[in-house]
């Protein structure tokens, strides 16, 4: 396929980059810790840490993980907790030990736990005391020998660490009972000597992360992202915002947890690189307590997923804060619903840039450019150095405007998922990864995200995409979220069925069907309307459709 889309890139934009500009992350790291050493980089419940204290604490953890806990390179470390200061820190700690991050869920079951540690084989975790109590029921029948606990205050020092801890203790149901009787406390990992730390030998080929895939389309597989790919992808993130970011002059507002692999990279890892402040929030389905936060900040960029920034936009207060200095919002994960995108827009005064990557691409796949007017119903104009093509079930590339499965080749792309030869072949041929995702593209090379195929609803021989669904529905204005299934009809094969969450109480089903007929095609119309009082949601608030289904 030509790339017609670089003819649309912006002034300054380049159209490839160097996957090779640094020989590992480790070495992005030193530059930044030298560069913006007394710069802020991480915030967290009041307390902040310089970049000078962020490469002292990680080379204290990487020399503990070193010389107490005997790990070294290719050996896997889980790390299980929200976001914390820890966190951050405990990342970098593990990557300049020379080990490989396993990234883990804290809400994860028994079962799921389990099936990570045990597929990862992963030799040591670092967890949030609140959640070790799930750890020791899954411990048993893992292989992992060491395990380093840490409670919410560890790093905040002082009275705040005391207040913090007292609260937690009161609230007793936060950190449930556990026994881990070999368990270490994160003080000594982050009171080990950072001179006895060695620098690794690390490159470009080997692995830095198993980022584990949400496992919305069954069991959670976990991709396998070298330095290469990590390296890559911040360079084309670079590339696409360089234009829009200045070196040490940036406050970031990071809602998404950073084992989500959008937060990880667009905000952890992106933000380091330019020097910037990552201001962690722990728990934002606080709503009411994250504006709050904002309001401490003149934060000039947030990311996050539809279902963030719609929360936000329903939440008192928020838009009376101040957003003289927010120059990038930048949506990933699911779709961008227009309704959210213009009043945000509005509310704001800054544009709500739309993303697309995956977990397998370490994230980033495209984005939309810094010079594009307001909301276009994209995911942008692909990276430098991305192709893209779109195909059919045939493996045939189709024209401008027809949809087919949209396929990545570039830098990014993972060396496979860990230990499934099949499932890497069936996804990943001749450095194509097919994503699953149904998209078409336009004459400059936008494209447009149809549906997971996976989601395709059929109606009497008629694909119809939930998305498109959802769209539509969102746009009244009693309707605060709304998800579209498929369910089994004995005359047309599926009809299509919402869920939707009120902003209005008194909205009726035949107000959502009156809405709909106006604005869909009939066969597209839900036949069902259900209203619950919440949606179920992935761990970074992607709505699961196959959940409601």
């Amino acid at each position: 396929m030509e790339k017609i889309w670089l003819k649309r890139y912006p002034e300054g934009m380049p159209e490839t980059i160097d996957p090779e500009h640094y020989n590992s992350l480790l070495e992005l790291f030193d530059n930044s810790f030298r560069e913006f050493a007394q710069l802020p980089a991480y915030s967290n419940m009041g307390k902040t840490m310089t970049y000078q204290q962020v490469d002292e604490a990680t080379k204290a953890v990487a020399s503990y993980i070193q010389n107490t806990l005997k790990l070294g390179k290719g050996d896997k470390v889980a790390v299980m907790m929200p976001n914390l200061l820890q966190t951050p820190v405990t990342i970098l700690g593990v990557l300049r030990a020379g080990c490989t991050v396993v990234n883990v869920n804290p809400l994860y079951t028994v079962r799921e736990l389990e099936h990570q540690l045990n597929d990862s084989e992963a030799k040591a975790i670092f967890i949030l005391a609140n959640f070790a109590n799930t750890l020791q029921k899954a411990l048993p029948t893992t292989g992992v020998k060491h395990i380093v606990v840490t409670q919410i205050g560890d790093m905040l020092g002082g009275f705040k660490k005391h207040l913090v801890n007292f609260v937690v203790k009161k609230l007793k149901k936060m950190v449930p009972e556990y026994d881990l009787p070999n368990a270490q406390p994160f003080a000594h990992a982050i009171s080990a000597d950072p001179g006895l730390y060695e620098v690794p030998e690390i490159n470009l080929t080997d692995l830095a992360f198993l980022q584990y895939t949400g496992g919305t389309t069954g069991v959670s597989k976990g991709a396998m992202l070298t330095h290469g790919n990590m390296v890559a992808n911040l360079e084309q993130v670079s590339g696409c915002l360089d234009k829009v970011l200045d070196k040490g002059r940036e406050v970031v507002i990071t809602a998404l947890p950073l084992y989500h692999i959008f937060a990880l990279t667009a905000n952890c890892l992106t933000f380091m690189k330019y020097g910037g402040h990552n201001i962690l929030i722990t728990n934002p389905r606080d709503m009411p307590g994250f504006v709050k936060e904002l309001a401490k900040y003149p934060f000039t960029a947030i990311t996050g997923v539809n279902t963030l920034f719609n929360g936000l936009l329903n939440t008192p207060g928020f838009s009376e804060l101040d957003f003289s200095t927010l120059k990038m919002s930048l949506g990933g994960g699911m779709a961008v619903q227009r309704p959210v995108a213009e009043r945000w827009q509005k509310v704001t005064k800054s544009k709500l840039m739309e993303g697309y990557g995956l977990t397998e691409c370490a994230p980033l796949v495209t984005i939309c450019p810094w010079d594009l007017d307001g909301y276009n119903g994209s995911i942008g104009l692909p990276a430098p150095s991305t192709d893209l093509k779109v195909i059919n079930d045939q493996g045939e590339e189709m024209p401008k405007g027809e949809p087919g499965e949209l396929c990545v080749k570039g830098p990014q792309v993972m060396a496979g998922y860990y230990n499934r030869p099949d499932a890497t072949a069936e996804c990943l041929q001749d450095g194509w990864f097919a994503t699953g995702d149904i998209a078409i593209y336009d004459d400059e090379g936008f494209f447009y995200i149809v549906d997971r195929k996976k989601d395709m609803i059929l109606v009497s021989g008629f694909n119809v995409f939930p998305n498109e669904i959802e769209e539509v529905v969102a746009m009244h204005e009693g309707v605060l979220e709304v998800a579209a299934v498929g369910v089994p009809h004995e005359v047309s094969g599926e009809q299509v069925k919402v869920f939707v969450v009120r902003k209005d109480p008194s909205l009726t089903e035949k107000d959502i069907i009156k809405h709909c007929r106006d604005k869909l095609t009939n066969y597209k119309v839900p036949k069902l309307v259900e209203f619950r009082d919440e949606l179920p949601k992935t761990n970074v608030g992607k709505i699961l459709r196959r959940a409601l289904k």
